[in-house]
């Protein structure tokens, strides 16, 4: 499926204006439509025994998000900034993640002691794992004016995984090479799947090339990371709440420990 609508998360941190740029991108390559949207978490202002939302400061913050998005989106076609404006962490979250639903990719940034200030910390694994949609996240360290040139696919049998192949065929498009990688207890079971991965990004006109390695411990994740950061990736696509090859990992652990460690953008999909 094509990539027409495009919603980035916006808030006060430091971050916010590379997922912005990265967005922008995005939305200029594939003619999309760009929603950003702003939420972030504020202390009413307490007025006697009235509690008085929004606050001054929060406000400020909006205003200035507004006007950076404009600023940063002037000349795409299609753009729109909508500001959450709730206090609570529940209403932020279902907020959100309600507003996701509506767009073909959301980009997010990762959850970090830079971020506590301003979100919740369920956040982006609530809007991963609930509203339907793949997520682009962006870690909170390093530049990445560009992903999905040098993809890597961790791969298992499972439906999480295919559903986000699929999401991130639209990114791919065009890309250097594909590495598909399995971890697995058995090879020669990895290898045949990953091959068959291969055989379907070729379809799309995607070069794949298969790589499998061998489970022996719980620091798949890990290896993972290292795999990545060794090959030169600029993004991880993987499942969000699969086992991703590890049958004995307890669900979802993989998806919390990427999230808190990630050191690439990384497309996740449940």
């Amino acid at each position: 499926m094509a990539i027409k609508s495009l919603m980035v998360h916006l808030d006060q941190g430091e971050r916010t204006a590379s997922r912005l740029a990265l967005a922008v991108s995005l939305a200029r390559t594939h003619q999309a439509r760009l929603i950003g949207v702003f939420g972030q978490l504020a202390q009413s202002q307490k007025v006697g025994l009235v509690s008085s939302w929004p606050t001054p400061e929060y406000t400020a913050a909006a205003q200035a998000s507004k006007a950076a998005f404009e600023a940063a989106t002037a000349g795409l076609p299609q753009t729109e900034w909508h500001d959450i404006n709730r206090g609570s962490e529940a209403e932020l979250v279902r907020l959100v993640t309600n507003q996701a639903r509506h767009a073909d990719l959301v980009i997010a940034g990762q959850w970090g002691e830079h971020a506590k200030a301003y979100l919740p910390e369920d956040l982006l694994e609530e809007v991963i794992l609930s509203s339907g949609r793949p997520v682009l996240i962006l870690p909170y360290a390093g530049n990445f004016p560009e992903v999905a040139k040098r993809p890597l696919v961790a791969w298992s049998d499972v439906r999480e995984a295919a559903r986000a192949l699929n999401d991130a065929l639209p990114l791919m498009e065009g890309c250097k090479k594909a590495i598909v990688m399995s971890f697995a207890p058995h090879a020669e079971e990895a290898r045949a799947a990953c091959e068959e991965v291969v055989r379907h990004l070729a379809c799309h006109g995607i070069h794949g090339e298969s790589k499998t390695m061998l489970v022996t411990d719980i620091g798949i994740m890990d290896s993972l990371l290292n795999q990545s950061a060794d090959l030169g990736t600029d993004l991880l696509v993987m499942g969000a709440h699969g086992h991703v090859g590890l049958p004995f990992m307890s669900r979802g652990a993989g998806t919390r420990y990427i999230l808190r460690h990630m050191t690439v953008p990384v497309l996740m999909s449940n």
